[in-house]
């Protein structure tokens, strides 16, 4: 088989598999941050399947290309690959792929252009909002608190130090520790960069909507991200005070009520806090970063089992 389909084929297979296993595990909600790893790691491995065999199938289509690949190569591994018997479809293969990952750059970006537009937009909103005073300088201090009748807190990067912008209705209803628990788990997104996960998975699945395993990846990652600020927030400040800020940040928001909403997962995260399932012992956690880390091995020992044949036979 050439390698090219046999990059694909293993592609295919794991972008097929891996949501199925991974949403129907009971572990991702009780490890979220390994939970995570996997997810990158699958779908890292079918990007890589895909930039592999799209470098293969240029080779065999166009000798520059060839020659670019195999540049450093010793000699007779490019005849391991057999380029020549890939036939007339690995250029169209070849210009398929690189369309998929011109594409995938193309929703990346914009997919960051309008996250930095939001963000301009929230910059614009708060000045209107808390005006900066003479000789202040915004984004030197970590909290902002606005006057406002909702409960609400969130974080707007402004400058190189990620600000909590808060309520003063959020001010009223929470106490010192569920105020610190807000905090921190605003700012277990920011020191995870979970920003950046978001808009890597929200690309892929708007680029590609009939892909499922970029549906489920984006969904997954929205999930988990927050479970994972949630035990970081639970960390420093208790699950206790932690559940308690979640259900006085959302209570108005009929998020507990019988008919669902947007934030329906809420109940869900409440519950999780106040009644921890036991974490995975260390020995499997290790077993499962591990196996997600071979994930992404396994196109490349595919890719470069021709040439090394050949140099184990030497």
């Amino acid at each position: 088989m050439m390698v090219p389909l046999a990059l694909l084929v293993l592609g295919g297979l794991a972008a097929a598999m891996a949501p199925r296993v991974l949403t129907r595990a009971d572990w991702p909600d009780r490890e979220p941050v390994l939970a995570l790893w996997v997810w990158q790691c699958v779908v890292a491995g079918v990007l890589l399947c895909c930039a592999l065999a799209m470098a293969l199938s240029a080779a065999a289509a166009w000798e520059a290309v060839r020659g670019n690949v195999f540049a450093p190569a010793p000699h007779g591994v490019m005849e391991a690959y057999a380029l020549t018997a890939y036939g007339p479809w690995a250029a169209p293969l070849a210009v398929a792929l690189a369309s998929g990952a011109v594409w995938t750059a193309a929703m990346l970006t914009r997919e960051i252009r309008d996250a930095r537009a939001r963000r301009r937009r929230r910059r614009a909103e708060l000045l209107v909002r808390s005006p900066r005073l003479p000789g202040e300088d915004r984004g030197a201090e970590p909290l902002v608190v606005l006057e406002g009748d909702h409960p609400e807190a969130w974080l707007l990067r402004a400058g190189t130090a990620p600000q909590l912008v808060i309520t003063t209705a959020a001010l009223r209803r929470l106490n010192d520790s569920q105020l610190d628990a807000v905090l921190a788990h605003e700012q277990g997104h920011a020191r995870a960069r979970h920003d950046w996960l978001l808009h890597c998975s929200a690309a892929l699945a708007n680029g590609f909507p009939q892909v499922p395993v970029f549906a489920a990846f984006r969904d997954q990652v929205h999930h988990l991200v927050e479970l994972a600020a949630d035990d970081s927030a639970s960390r420093r400040s208790g699950r206790l005070a932690t559940a308690l800020a979640l259900v006085e940040l959302n209570e108005d928001r009929g998020v507990f009520g019988p008919c669902p909403t947007p934030l329906s997962h809420v109940p869900d995260r409440v519950h999780r806090l106040l009644s921890p399932a036991p974490r995975l012992t260390a020995a499997r956690r290790l077993r499962l970063t591990a196996v997600a880390a071979l994930v992404p091995f396994v196109p490349v020992l595919v890719t470069f089992v021709p040439g090394l044949s050949v140099l184990g036979a030497r």
